[in-house]
């Protein structure tokens, strides 16, 4: 990796399904400048090359002055969805082969006789057996056979792996077994991609690690070598400055780093979007947000409480039924929860075979695109339907680099949806703008009753490319109090990677009832974490005085068989932490029960620390929201078009105001439509907007 630059601008990228987002700021001047792009999905590098290019050249900046990118991306995801990743085989302890596809032995629709259960990613043929076996405390009961180690490694040479995944059982208390087989692995096959569970996922449940190991390997040659090229691209383009990743826990971490652990950035990019929410409810200390981020091909919701995202341990990707738990492949890492539907610009409309209108979740991408995008598509999509509503000017697109074809959008409506139900070309629109706006709606209720939240106290904070077009009437559907659009709403989550720590984080298996905890152990563990975090982040030139330190345990009552995350304080523990730990872990419980058992021992499965780097400042209206505040004035509108708004009986002539020229204090009211470069807001009758002091419209219905 290039060695830091004394550049003062950074670039946050962040690759959608439909386009890749980029923002450049001059910490010195604070200017700020940003970009949009189609997404190259055969080469997504292309696309972030082709947008730096121009992001630089647009700002005046030369290649020398940027000192950081930092990069969000869905290709992990997309490889573990699409299946696109490497042949992959798994080594594993003798009698444990079938573990990757009995799993949890549990249906996740157990009234359905067609269910589909997820395929496991290595297929039985591929999952070869190691003479070896581990006790639950770490201690060897058959020492690993060497010899038939050798022979399992061959066999599955022979079979043209093209990556080796490595998850013996109780490795995580005991690594020594894995680490022999794979100093084998590499002595046998120099080169191959190898992972093991003992560095991947080193804590209790043997089905959820060996998913989560294989999955990491599977999509490491893809990652690497997208990494290396696009490493590449950027030293040719004679960017000096360090290169980061976004992890799905919201951290950054060195390419070295993603390299050997992709398996963390599987949701890189929606992770970038919630941060830009919750920097944005701290800004405004709002206790509580609700971020909705509708790009192209997907929308995402996040629940932001305290001004922090809530961040789970586990999540699936590729479920065969979207909301179904289980039903989907696991993956043991930390990520920034949140509930992802398949609703997006590019989402396509469709007729099913029961005469019913459906959206999505197939997406027209960024190749061909909506129809209206005028490169090949012929679909109907949600952005199809929003020109023809009168949503989007079809001139401005973009602020006016890419023009949209209406013709083209009403060609695919009324052949795909009008005609087949019978309905005119303006129900057909609307119909599918409504089912999206219910789908997402729908998904961000789910999110919030899953966590126990009431989203009618949730503000929406919404943003991406679509997501000000959705924003008020997805909030009408939820009730919120209010819907909050920022200023560049269309880029923010490339603001969110600029906004992220460089952080990762560590976990260690060690059951301890807290009433008779060995205190001693569990304060070692937390050393070498802490030791091996330092370490990590003094190799990406942080200093040891910016490091911060936060710990935190899963905790269950006795005998449970989930667990809570609740804080862990700071400082070395001992019969002393008893109480504060008790309490924490109750406060934990009750917010999400409602209630405690009483007289039951408290006992702690995993000890988990996160080591980060100082947060960085970064502001979407810096070196724009000066002037003076304009409180009560109605700015005046630039020009004006019909829209439709079926509140006020159909189309409206309708006001179009130009979002650079609002200033903090002016109000409109609805109906209207405010346009910016990125992304079009779009406020209906019976609303009123105030702009903010940072230049976040407020929509409340009057």
């Amino acid at each position: 990796m290039a060695l830091p630059s004394r550049g003062t601008s950074r670039i946050g990228v962040d690759i959608g399904g439909t386009f890749t987002d980029l923002v450049w700021v001059d910490e010195a001047t604070g200017a700020v400048r940003v970009g949009k792009v189609l997404t190259t999905p055969k080469d997504p590098a292309q696309a972030v090359e082709q947008g730096v290019v121009a992001l630089l050249q647009e700002a005046g900046s030369a290649p020398a002055s940027v000192r950081t990118l930092i990069h969000g991306t869905t290709l992990a995801t997309n490889a573990l969805i699409e299946r696109k990743g490497a042949r992959t085989g798994l080594l594993t302890t003798a009698g444990f082969r079938d573990a990757l596809e009995i799993g949890r032995e549990g249906r996740y629709d157990m009234y359905d006789l067609f269910i589909d259960q997820p395929t496991p990613l290595v297929p039985r043929h591929l999952r070869l057996e190691v003479p070896e076996r581990l006790l639950p405390d770490g201690s060897v009961l058959r020492a690993l056979d060497e010899e038939g180690a050798r022979a399992a490694i061959a066999a599955l040479m022979a079979e043209g792996v093209e990556a080796i995944a490595i998850s013996l059982l109780h490795a995580y208390r005991n690594p020594a077994h894995e680490r022999t087989l794979a100093a084998l692995v590499a002595r046998m096959a120099p080169g191959l991609p190898v992972s093991c569970s003992s560095e991947v996922v080193p804590e209790i449940r043997e089905f959820e690690r060996t998913s989560t190991t294989v999955a990491n390997v599977y999509v490491m040659p893809l990652m690497a070598r997208y990494l290396d090229d696009l490493e590449r691209k950027l030293a040719d383009m004679g960017i000096p400055g360090r290169f980061y990743i976004m992890l799905s826990s919201g951290g950054i971490a060195t390419p070295e780093t993603a390299k050997r652990l992709p398996i963390r950035l599987v949701e890189s990019g929606p992770a970038a979007g919630a941060l830009a929410a919750a920097q944005a409810a701290r800004q405004m200390s709002a206790d509580r947000l609700l971020s909705f981020d509708m790009g192209g091909t997907t929308a995402k919701a996040c629940i932001i409480d305290g001004g922090q995202p809530l961040v789970a341990r586990e999540f699936e990707v590729a479920r065969a039924d979207r909301f179904k738990k289980g039903s989907g492949l696991p993956i043991r890492v930390p990520v920034i929860e949140m509930i992802e539907v398949g609703a997006g610009g590019g989402s396509i409309a469709r007729v099913d075979r029961m005469g019913l209108l459906k959206v999505g979740p197939q997406s027209a991408g960024a190749d061909p695109g909506p129809a209206c995008y005028g490169l090949g598509g012929t679909e109907p999509t949600v952005t199809d339907a929003d020109l023809l509503l009168g949503y989007l000017d079809p001139a401005f697109f973009l602020g006016g680099r890419m023009r949209l074809d209406v013709e083209a959008a009403r060609r695919a409506v009324e052949e795909r949806v009008a005609r087949p139900m019978g309905l005119s070309l303006t129900e057909a629109a609307w119909g599918i703008h409504r089912v999206v706006n219910e789908n997402m709606a729908a998904a961000a209720r789910i999110h919030g009753v899953e966590r126990g939240k009431d989203l009618r106290s949730y503000p929406l904070f919404g943003f991406g490319g679509a997501g000000p077009v959705h924003a008020w009437h997805v909030g009408r559907i939820l009730k919120v109090p209010s819907v909050m659009i920022p200023f560049a709403a269309g880029a923010i989550s490339a603001y969110g990677l600029l906004a992220a720590p460089l952080a990762f984080d560590f976990v260690r298996t060690a059951p301890q009832r807290l009433d008779r905890a060995d205190w001693d152990q569990v304060n070692r563990l937390f050393a070498e974490m802490e030791a091996e975090g330092r370490q990590v982040l003094s190799r990406a030139g942080v200093a040891e005085r910016d490091m911060s330190v936060r710990r935190s345990a899963e905790m269950r009552y006795l005998n449970q068989g989930h667990e809570v995350d609740a804080a862990v304080p700071g400082g070395m523990l001992g019969p002393e932490s008893l109480a504060p730990l008790t309490a924490t872990f109750e406060d934990a419980y009750r917010l999400l029960y409602s209630r405690t058992p009483m007289g039951v021992a408290i006992e702690a499965l995993n000890w988990r620390l996160v080591m980060s780097g100082p947060a960085p400042r970064v502001s979407a209206t810096e070196g724009v929201a000066g002037g003076p505040s304009a409180a009560g004035i109605e700015p005046e509108a630039r020009n004006r078009r019909r829209a439709y708004f079926p509140e006020s009986g159909g189309y409206v002539d309708t006001p179009v105001y130009d979002r650079y020229a609002l200033r903090h204090g002016m109000l409109i009211d609805g109906p209207a439509i405010i346009e910016e470069r990125e992304s079009t807001t779009i406020v209906g009758p019976g609303a009123i907007v105030h702009v903010d002091e940072r230049l976040t419209l407020v929509v409340r219905p009057l």
